[in-house]
């Protein structure tokens, strides 16, 4: 099996298991062993998952303003946790292929693989939520056949970019391309950074 088959497999296990509930706050219960790679791309998409909900809920014009502040904080937070599994997934990769050496005209890609990975976990959520929008029996056809366009643009480009990511960790096995993880460097959740947390003054 190859790398993008797993991660579709385990985002639309992720999205369907979240969905039991679709709950914000329902725990999660990775069937993977931690330390797999299978455990981080399930726990990499159940955060994108409960992260695409707090997002719809946070846009409803009539919520209470402290009750965004603090989905707001949520997001951040989220979003913070997203950032790290991404890194974690790329230093698997590193740790995969440190064996290789890249050939003299080796060249590296504008995106890692891990961020490439990201794209495709939001995808199969856009996916999901978009056949579920396709299934609605409450609107007009001709917003179902719309909807129908998309979710066939979305499953063109979910076939597309997971060709793009098999082709692209292919090259760096056979060291015609070659990684770096460049690890974000999020300055307004740092308390060293922003200066707001710090005890200066905006910028």
């Amino acid at each position: 099996m190859n790398l993008t088959t797993l991660c579709n497999r385990i985002f639309v296990q992720s999205i369907q298991d979240y969905h039991r509930t679709d709950q914000i706050d329902t725990p999660i219960q990775n069937p993977y062993s931690e330390g797999t790679i299978e455990h981080v791309l399930y726990l990499k998409n159940w955060i994108d998952t409960v992260q695409w909900h707090l997002e719809d809920i946070i846009r409803d014009p009539h919520i209470d303003p402290a009750a965004a502040l603090v989905l707001k904080r949520r997001i951040d937070s989220s979003n913070q946790e997203r950032t790290d599994l991404v890194e974690r997934i790329d230093s698997y990769f590193l740790d995969t292929y440190k064996e290789v050496t890249p050939l003299p005209a080796a060249t590296i890609n504008t995106e890692s693989p891990a961020w490439a990975i990201d794209r495709l976990s939001i995808l199969a959520l856009k996916i999901y939520h978009m056949n579920c929008e396709v299934q609605r029996t409450d609107t007009t056809p001709e917003q179902q056949a719309a909807c129908q366009r998309k979710l066939s643009v979305l499953l063109e480009q979910q076939a597309d970019l997971s060709t793009a990511i098999d082709q692209l960790l292919g090259d760096i096995a056979a060291g015609r391309k070659y990684m770096k993880v460049y690890r974000q460097m999020k300055m307004y959740n740092d308390p060293l950074l922003n200066p707001v947390l710090y005890g200066g003054k905006p910028t």
